[in-house]
């Protein structure tokens, strides 16, 4: 009889075991999930993962092995690895609210052969050249009308259609320049659900997916050295320019955006940055003599070319829609005159229309003599009586689709009234109606909570014009469905990275590159310096300081309040009054406490509601909110370790209740931490602008927010602290407290040696330049600063009000500033801060006033919460 082996299993058959596991658990869900489906329909289809046996396709043997060796547990720390690296990033998407949420990225990449590739990409890039000649056609000679293919009343009766782009031309020989394309793969191959030529969307989010999935599972990228991304930055940089008017020797390229409350406002400041070209909104945009003119400091730069992203409708308020405050007056005009070419064109929305895709074919063979290599889903017109037919008699199981641009009705989510309601709108007006078979999506695993699980995945891709023809992103945007998605629109449960494996041969020759932060170069224009860019810059300096300067104070106020809240009888616990007054002076959020006893007995709920409280003035919550709303309206212009700063900032404040915690040791813990976190942020943001931002106008105007924003702090901290004459333990260590806020406890410890005096602290904060916290620093600074930006004489109004703040430093002894009245009031010290508080409340305005006011009467981003038109 043979021996048993006591050898331990190999490493090869540990893999097999462990692949066995992992299938045994997807197998699982994929039944469980076929079980049901929201809509109605046959649950999951085609399985990019596995064959009908249940065993793994070859093209994904090595990615189940990696996540085999991971085991459940791994997967779980692969999905958090995966939100932290989204948090670094900053990738969010914007909800309709406006309030950005963090994007959703599924780990699990989608892996594509070379052989799906191939034909993906011959169809997609056919498609795009059948959607460019639709477009050319009904802006030109309208053959696909006269023929008596396309009805006329679906051109003419959508939005989509707009007259006023009678007569542009964009140069080259495309129209079409950026299409989007909706695909999935159903039973009998890949189908396209739908086309996005309006202003395509995530093309950026697409490039960012790959820079943290590859960073995520580095090894596995490197060994399957799935095909780049990278590459399609290049390519539109290179169509951009070459799409500039013949006139324009050297173009100069924007990407205009609707702004940050736009859904994909990350994927247009990542697109920009990707391309080196400057990301603006319509406040930074002016027609001029037929020809657009970027703003710049009082100065104007020339645009030659403009990226689109705001939908074609809100483009000019002069000739299209004239409530839109997203647009540019005469934009239309001056693309009429050749003066300036706008990517994807003004009329592009048309191809957008439902009811062209009952058309396509046909309209193939006309256009351009060819049969569609991609199918489209299946789609049914009101206005063709067979189809209406069917279109009713299938109501109940159809995504029906307005022609005219009302919105969509999904047939399995609808009652039986709001069917027969709709039955009945559909014989008034048959012409107006489409149906459309629901999507087929295939399905491909997912991280869920502890396993690996089966879900409904569809690709968005990507092309745009060439000379020669049109070139595709290799890859593009995959999601996974959410539920009751119908592939109509992005309705996207987590995105997943697209990874186009290489053939054989192409493996063989080409090494893996590791993903890197795309460069293509330099913008032809320099950094934007509108009055809209340098308001956010000049506004972000000025939160980081307010923040960085709370969450000194109320760590000092909540040190001191623990140490005296039982104490006091004691002549020091007056401190815990004096500095929570302080907070509300500076905040202008005074809780009206009537006495010393009342205002420790409330300081828990007072320090909590400073912290966590976003809609109370001037708490630190409040100012971290607005800093991340004036950065992310400037994401093109800032450092990549911004968002790794400013995520970690708002964890740790942001999330935050705004009613505290029951128990006082839990919510001294949580404030404890969100200060400490706060404090370290801004103090890392603060190195980061220092080290890794170009020193332009921009940054100029940020720092000068800065200085500004410490100098009120220091004055108005020192006015509601100092100006008073205490008993000695009183002034000692309201003292200590007011050194420790303003970071200059230990250099005045040494310089002092125990001594408490007005004068010597007034000497250190107030009048030592060698002290970068004291009040002429920030002068000497802002005098710099203000001499640094354009236009500058030496003698505007901003430089000589500096100059007369400093000379009124100057003229102040330290000694003066004790001398009290009979009140003890310390008149000197007061006047003088009340004076520079003044002064730099009118320094702020000014420069508000003369350098960052916007046009038409716009609010800034920090005015009253009046959110931007969304289109």
């Amino acid at each position: 009889m043979p021996v048993p082996s006591s050898a331990a299993p190999s490493r090869a058959e540990f893999t097999r075991l462990d692949v066995d596991g992992l299938l045994t658990r997807y197998r699982t869900g994929r039944a469980q999930a076929a079980l049901f489906d929201p809509r109605g329909g046959p649950g999951l289809g085609y399985d990019e993962f596995v064959d009908a046996a249940g065993n793994v396709r070859p093209a994904w043997t090595d990615l189940a092995e990696a996540l085999a060796r991971r085991g459940l547990s791994g997967l779980d720390r692969l999905r958090d690895e995966v939100r932290t690296l989204v948090d670094n990033d900053g990738i969010t998407y914007t909800r309709p609210t406006g309030v950005p949420a963090p994007w959703r990225l599924d780990p699990i990449p989608l892996l594509l052969t070379a052989e799906d590739w191939q034909a993906l990409e011959a169809g997609l890039v056919q498609r795009s050249r059948l959607l460019d000649a639709v477009l050319t056609d009904l802006y030109g000679p309208k053959l696909s009308l006269t023929s008596g293919i396309l009805p006329p009343a679906l051109v003419f009766g959508h939005p989509g259609y707009l007259r006023a782009a009678h007569g542009i031309e964009v140069p080259g020989r495309h129209q079409l320049f950026l299409h989007g394309c909706d695909v999935s793969r159903g039973g009998d191959g890949f189908v396209v659900n739908a086309d996005w030529a309006q202003a395509p969307s995530g093309a950026g989010y697409a490039m960012a997916d790959r820079r943290v999935v590859a960073s995520a599972i580095s090894e596995l990228y490197e060994q399957l050295a799935p095909r780049a991304v990278s590459q399609f930055a290049q390519t539109l940089r290179s169509a951009l320019i070459e799409a500039a008017p013949e006139a324009a020797e050297d173009p100069a390229v924007v990407v205009l955006s609707p702004g940050i409350h736009s859904e994909t406002a990350f994927d247009q400041a990542y697109l920009a940055s990707a391309l080196g070209f400057p990301l603006v909104e319509s406040a930074d945009l002016v027609v001029r003599g037929g020809k657009l003119w970027m703003r710049s400091l009082g100065t104007f730069q020339r645009v030659d070319v403009v990226l689109r992203r705001v939908d074609a409708a809100y483009s000019d308020p002069l000739d299209l829609r004239p409530d839109s405050r997203l647009g540019v007056v005469g934009l239309v005009e001056a693309q009429r005159r050749g003066a300036v070419t706008v990517v994807n064109t003004l009329g592009s929305g048309i191809l957008e229309s439902p009811a062209l895709l009952r058309f396509l074919p046909q309209l193939a063979e006309l256009l351009i003599g060819e049969a569609p290599m991609l199918p489209t889903v299946a789609t049914y017109w009101g206005g063709i009586d067979t189809e209406r037919s069917h279109l009713l008699s299938r109501l109940g199981s159809l995504l029906i689709r307005s022609t005219v641009g009302g919105p969509d009705h999904v047939g399995p989510e609808l009652s039986s009234a709001q069917l027969a309601e709709l039955s009945a709108r559909i014989a008034a007006a048959p012409w107006q109606w489409i149906g459309q078979e629901l999507p087929q999506y295939s399905s491909a695993p997912t991280v869920g909570p502890g396993r690996l699980v089966p879900a409904n995945v569809a690709m968005r891709l990507f092309t745009v014009s060439q000379r020669g023809g049109y070139a595709p992103m290799i890859g593009g945007l995959g999601y996974v469905v959410a539920p009751n998605g119908v592939g109509h629109r992005l309705n996207v449960g987590a995105a997943k990275d697209i990874w186009v494996l290489p053939s054989a041969s192409a493996a063989a020759e080409q090494p893996a590159a590791a993903p890197t932060m795309i460069s293509v170069g330099v913008a032809e224009l320099g950094a934007v310096s509108s009055p809209r860019v340098l308001s956010d810059l000049f506004w972000s300096g000025r939160y980081a300081e307010r923040a960085e300067a709370m969450a000194r104070l109320l760590t000092v106020t909540r040190e001191r309040y623990h140490e005296y809240r039982h104490r006091q009888y004691t002549e020091a616990s007056e401190c815990v009054p004096v500095l929570l007054t302080a907070l509300g002076e500076l905040t202008g959020a005074d809780d009206g406490a009537a006495d010393a006893t009342e205002m420790i007995a409330t300081a828990p709920s007072t320090l909590w509601s400073l912290t966590a409280d976003r809609d109370r003035p001037g708490s630190l919550a409040q100012s971290v909110e607005r800093l991340g709303l004036a950065a992310r309206s400037v994401r093109d212009q800032l450092s990549n370790d911004t968002w790794m700063v400013l995520a970690a900032v708002d964890h740790a404040v942001l999330e935050l209740p705004t009613a505290a915690p029951e128990t006082h040791s839990l919510a001294d813990t949580k404030m404890a931490a969100a200060h400490a976190r706060t404090l370290a942020g801004m103090l890392a943001l603060s190195g980061v602008a220092a080290e890794s931002m170009v020193q332009d106008a921009g940054w100029t105007m940020m720092d000068i927010g800065k200085r500004i924003e410490r100098g009120l702090a220091l004055a108005g901290l020192l006015r509601a602290t100092m100006t008073t004459e205490r008993g000695r333990e009183a002034a000692r260590v309201i003292t200590e407290s007011v050194l420790t806020a303003c970071e200059s406890a230990v250099i005045y410890r040494r310089r002092n040696l125990g001594k408490v005096s007005v004068a010597a602290v007034a000497d250190l904060l107030l009048f030592d330049a060698g002290n970068p916290r004291s009040l002429v620093y920030q002068l000497e600074l802002l005098r710099t600063r203000l001499r640094a930006l354009p236009g500058a004489t030496g003698s505007t109004r901003a430089e000589r009000l500096v100059d007369e703040l400093n000379a009124r430093l100057r003229r102040m002894a330290p000694e003066e500033l004790e001398r009290a009245d009979e009140h003890g009031v310390l008149v000197g010290l007061r006047g003088l801060l009340d004076g520079v508080l003044a002064g730099l409340r009118e320094l702020s305005d000014l420069i508000a006033a003369t350098h960052l006011s916007l046009p038409g009467g716009m609010q800034p981003l920090w005015g009253p919460d009046q959110r931007r038109q969304m289109p």
